[in-house]
């Protein structure tokens, strides 16, 4: 079975290949070209958006969601440590690995609903995260602890598991920076009537992009949402602001939610 792809995941393929190097594009590259993988994003994306009308959550959503956990690794590297880093584990690069295979895998639970989709996408993706680890990694043992922290991550994305690593930290916060008009647009064109929960679709068309950009000394990563109206306003927070109080990477970053007339809306 062989499913279409859009321009812009093409695109969005070839960025995160170009921007990356050594073993972390080797790993994205295999990411992108895993079938297994790429089919269960797209039965995902058909059980979300088909069959119970939320928002992308296939190879798209998994693709954004891997570039914003790159982009933010950069902005703490040399300023952050990872935990892999901090117990003396890994590298700054095997928890970057971490992050690209959680973000690829953290919604494949979708495919059998929304609940406990993040327990799910664990279940479902078991095999297929330890065999990628196996492709990169040769100690078995060593294997074994990214396996777990690759869990961690995954079922803390939602914000209702605690998370106690940076890793998992980074990619609460990659999942919550996807809430841009991109993103609702098939759900919100599908629609026909009145349902409950229209206002996530209605606040994500209001976004038009999230920059995730370097900031200052003290809070090294500038998050900036630019919108078209204040309904956006209820994205960051009940979508991205309560993941980033619930990440162990919060004191490293300043929300600004930025209005169509330049006026800015910092949050603390």
């Amino acid at each position: 079975m062989k499913f279409p792809v859009s321009k812009f995941q093409k695109n969005l393929e070839k960025q995160l290949i170009e921007s990356s190097t050594g073993k972390v594009r080797e790993v994205f590259q295999y990411l992108i070209d895993n079938e297994e993988l790429n089919h269960l994003q797209e039965y995902a994306n058909i059980v979300s958006i088909n069959r119970l009308g939320y928002n992308d959550h296939g190879p798209v959503h998994a693709r954004v969601v891997a570039k914003n956990a790159f982009t933010l690794m950069k902005l703490l590297e040399n300023k952050v440590p990872t935990s892999l880093q901090n117990e003396h584990l890994g590298s700054f690069e095997d928890s970057t690995i971490v992050l690209l295979i959680s973000a690829f895998c953290h919604d494949l639970g979708m495919t059998m609903g929304r609940h406990d989709h993040e327990r799910n996408s664990i279940i479902i993706g078991s095999n297929c995260i330890e065999e990628i680890l196996n492709r990169f990694y040769t100690d078995n043992y060593y294997v074994m602890i990214l396996k777990a922290m690759v869990f961690e991550t995954i079922i803390g994305h939602m914000g209702e598991f605690d998370v106690s690593s940076i890793e998992a930290g980074v990619l609460l916060v990659s999942d919550g920076c996807d809430m841009t008009k991109g993103r609702a647009r098939i759900p919100y064109a599908m629609q026909t009537k009145p349902t409950i929960g229209d206002i996530h679709k209605y606040s994500a068309m209001s976004i038009n992009q999230v920059h995730i950009e370097p900031g200052d000394d003290k809070l090294p990563i500038k998050i900036t949402v630019d919108m078209d109206d204040k309904a956006g306003i209820f994205q960051i927070e009940q979508v991205l602001y309560p993941k980033v109080i619930k990440s162990s990477i919060k004191k490293y970053i300043q929300i600004i939610a930025r209005l169509k007339d330049g006026t800015e809306l910092p949050y603390q």
